[in-house]
C-alpha cells in the first residue's frame, strides 16, 4: 500500500511540478494558534508539512528556529503534545502527508517502538531525526518500518558519493537535501551551485529529492524547483510567526506560503 508522502509526489510529477514543504515548529507561539496554522495550510499550498518538535539543543538549527523552539517550550509543548496536534489535524485533513521533525533525544526518552506506534497511530508519515546518523539508526529503522514509517534522511553539499549510499540504506519518503554547510536560516545557495549533485543523486535514487536550508523567497523557491521534486521553507516562515502579534500571524503566514506555492 503506497503511503502518503508517495501519492503525494505522483501526483505531483504527473502535474509537473515540485512540491513546497513548509516547516512550523509545533507548540509556536502556543498550541492553539500552532493547531490553528497547521491546519490552514494545506489551503495555502502547503502540499506536504513539516512540523517540529520543540528541543533544549537543536545543534542544526539557527537562531531564529533556536527561538521558536524555546517559545514553544515556554508554553508547555512536548513531544506528547506534538503528536497530539497531529491527531487533531487529522481529524479534518487525511490527504497531507506530515513530517514530523526533531532530534534523537526527545524520540529516545519517549521509546523508540512507543514512538513509531503512537506516531503511526495518529497519521504522521515520515520522520526526520537530525542528529541521528545512518550507522546508529538500526533500532529506530526496525521500529519504523513495523509501523510503516518512512525515515527521510539528510544529504549535504559534502556527501561523496560513497557517504551517500550509506544515507540512502533504509531511506524512504523522500530525500532532504542541505543545500548550504551550516545551520538553518542562515546562508543561501542556488540551484546552478547543486545542480551537478543532484544529478549525480539521481543516479543513485529513485526517491525524490527536496531542498531545504537557506531558502527565503519566492524567486528562490523557483529557482530551486528547476532541479528539486520539492523546496522546504522554515526560517523565513518561522521568523514570521516570531514578529507577528498572535492575532495576526495565522493570515500572515497563509499569505506568505501563498506567495512561496504561487512561485511553483
Amino acid at each position: 500500500m503506497k503511503s502518503r508522502i508517495t501519492k503525494r509526489f505522483e501526483y505531483l510529477k504527473a502535474k509537473g511540478r515540485s512540491a513546497l514543504i513548509p516547516f512550523v515548529m509545533g507548540g509556536d507561539p502556543d498550541y492553539q494558534t500552532s493547531l490553528d496554522l497547521f491546519k490552514a495550510l494545506p489551503d495555502a499550498g502547503a502540499d506536504l508539512i513539516e512540523i517540529g518538535i520543540p528541543f533544549a539543543d537543536p545543534m542544526a538549527d539557527g537562531p531564529v528556529i533556536q527561538e521558536a523552539g524555546e517559545r514553544a517550550l515556554e508554553a508547555g509543548m512536548t513531544l506528547e503534545k506534538v503528536l497530539d496536534m497531529v491527531a487533531d489535524f487529522r481529524a479534518s485533513d487525511h490527504d497531507t502527508p506530515i513530517i514530523v521533525m526533531g532530534y534523537a533525544n526527545p524520540v529516545y526518552h519517549f521509546g523508540l517502538e512507543k514512538f513509531c506506534s503512537r506516531a503511526k497511530e495518529v497519521g504522521v508519515d515520515g520522520m526526520i531525526i537530525v542528529d541521528l546518523p545512518p550507522e546508529e539508526a538500526g533500532d529506530l529503522r526496525t521500529h519504523a518500518k513495523k509501523a510503516g514509517l518512512d525515515i527521510i534522511r539528510l544529504i549535504t553539499t559534502t556527501s561523496s558519493d560513497t557517504r551517500a549510499d550509506v544515507i540512502l540504506d533504509g531511506a524512504s519518503g523522500f530525500l532532504y537535501y542541505v543545500a548550504v554547510a551550516g545551520i538553518t536560516g542562515t546562508k543561501s545557495a542556488s540551484s546552478a551551485q547543486l545542480e551537478d549533485h543532484f544529478k549525480r543523486l539521481r543516479k543513485k535514487t529513485r526517491l525524490p529529492l527536496a531542498v531545504g536550508f537557506g531558502i527565503k523567497t519566492p524567486d528562490h523557491v523557483k529557482d530551486m524547483a528547476q532541479i528539486a521534486d520539492a523546496v522546504v521553507v522554515g526560517s523565513a516562515i518561522v521568523k514570521t510567526i516570531g514578529q507577528t502579534d498572535t492575532k495576526n500571524v495565522i493570515n500572515k503566514v497563509v499569505e506568505q506560503v501563498k506567495d512561496l506555492s504561487g512561485a511553483l
